[in-house]
């Protein structure tokens, strides 16, 4: 997995390539962490994402609840064909915000 991570103001947008799974999310977990306290608007650019894991589901799941309890925004954009396939199956369609 990779992460591009820019800031502008209040909005931080990652970009995230390959696999979030069990070994990876630990790592967004903690660069998602950092952002929290300083952001508004949160986005996840996953074109180039490939799979997700329960455990990136988790990450994912945790990020729109502390975005939501804090009046912020939380969009998920441009997903993957095979990554939105799980979005789906999970029930996670309904739960974030796809664009």
């Amino acid at each position: 997995m990779d992460i591009k991570k820019n800031i502008e103001g209040s909005k931080a947008v990652f970009k995230i390539t390959g696999k979030i799974d069990t070994l990876t999310a630990p790592t967004l977990e903690k660069e998602l962490e950092g952002v929290f306290g300083s952001v508004d608007s949160l986005e996840f650019d996953l074109e180039e994402l490939t799979y997700i894991s329960s455990a990136g589901l988790r990450v994912l799941l945790t990020a729109h609840n502390i975005m939501e309890d804090k009046d912020g925004e939380m969009k998920v954009v441009n997903v993957h064909p095979d990554v939105m396939e799980i979005f789906e199956i999970t029930g996670f369609d309904s739960i974030l915000d796809f664009e």
